[in-house]
């Protein structure tokens, strides 16, 4: 081939190469946000200002204290709108916000500085990590589900928290990103987990319990001895309260893991990574009032219909299922209690008055 041609294919491939690299950088970038305001502790708020740990030197107190509220949620582009939501929420209902540590869970493979530049420009004071998440520990774990979003390997990071956060952090709110809370979140973390349990979750015991699980599972007799002596739950893994000690003593990851790899071999569940939790901890979980976890207000995992509130009152809405809040304001077809969502939004439109 002459020199000429060789030159000329070179350079479509590096435009072509270049095409790429900017259109994905423009869709990682394509949403910017408006600064939240800065939120104070009230005046009775414990001081964390010393620990039993030794820190690395410029390493804030915080995260390793016992006197902080440490959250942990995963972060990513795709649902990056829902996260600066969510963290608004929690910042705003609390008492001590000031003293809540977040830890933020990322793929190893996402660009981490992106996403820590436009956490900080929302929320300058606010106190947090990025913890890297290697996707390969667990994709090769992963069965495909009812809905593809939930096959993502960082829905599966709630599992890894044990190992992804700092050994001095003993107990966190792990939160999902498409949730806003309206009551001071410290309430929920101070969630009394009694003697043994390793994590506290609202429990919904009139759920079908059986639908969670395939046929397969329910007509193998080992199996379904499984919750023999338990009264299994339902209960929504997208809010929990875990204590890290008992986890990590537990070996817990390890556990949840072995249900995933019987899951490749033989079809016991259908939906992403629910069902091990609840193979694990279902009947021998520490009990949240459900206001805790207004769930479901997504719809079902398949059109994301509107839904209306439980009975009872609210102290976090949870946009669990298809349907997101975001989404459906921007399609113009909003659910009713979408509006509720929207006074979080942080996302910088064209038209926006500052």
């Amino acid at each position: 081939m002459p020199l000429h041609q060789c030159l000329f294919i070179l350079w479509l491939i590096a435009l072509v190469l270049g095409l790429a690299t900017t259109a994905n950088a423009t869709t990682t970038i394509s949403q910017r946000f408006k600064e939240a305001p800065q939120f104070y502790n009230s005046p009775d708020c414990p001081s964390i200002s010393s620990i039993e740990f030794e820190l690395d030197e410029g390493e804030e107190h915080i995260f390793c204290s016992d006197e902080a509220v440490h959250v942990a949620m995963t972060l990513d582009s795709a649902y990056i709108r829902g996260s600066m939501a969510a963290i608004l929420s929690v910042l705003q209902h609390s008492s001590c916000p000031q003293n809540i540590a977040f830890h933020f869970v990322a793929s190893a493979k996402a660009n981490a500085s992106l996403l820590r530049a436009t956490i900080s420009t929302s929320f300058p004071y606010l106190k947090f990590r990025v913890h890297p998440f290697d996707d390969s520990s667990v994709s090769g774990l992963i069965s495909t589900s009812i809905r593809s979003a939930l096959d993502c390997p960082l829905n599966y990071a709630r599992s890894y928290l044990a190992n992804l956060l700092p050994l001095c952090v003993r107990r966190v709110v792990y939160l999902d990103s498409d949730l806003v809370l309206v009551d001071d979140i410290a309430k929920l973390a101070a969630t009394d987990l009694g003697n043994s349990s390793v994590l506290a979750a609202p429990e919904y015991c009139n759920a079908n319990f059986t639908s969670y699980f395939t046929p397969t599972f329910w007509s193998n007799h080992a199996l379904s001895l499984t919750f023999a002596n338990r009264k299994a739950c339902y209960f929504n893994t997208g809010v929990m309260v875990i204590d890290l000690d008992r986890w990590r003593a537990g070996d817990y990851t390890t556990k949840i893991e072995e249900w995933m790899e019987l899951q490749k071999r033989m079809r016991i569940y259908e939906l992403g990574s629910l069902p091990p939790f609840l193979l694990v901890f279902a009947g021998n979980i520490a009990p949240v009032d459900h206001r805790w976890n207004q769930h479901g207000l997504g719809g079902d995992n398949f059109r994301g219909l509107c839904r209306d509130l439980h009975p009872g009152p609210v102290s976090l809405l949870h946009w669990s299922g298809k349907g997101k809040p975001w989404a459906r304001l921007d399609a113009n077809r909003p659910c009713p209690l979408d509006a509720l969502w929207a006074p979080y939004d942080l996302l910088h439109t064209p038209f926006a008055l500052d």
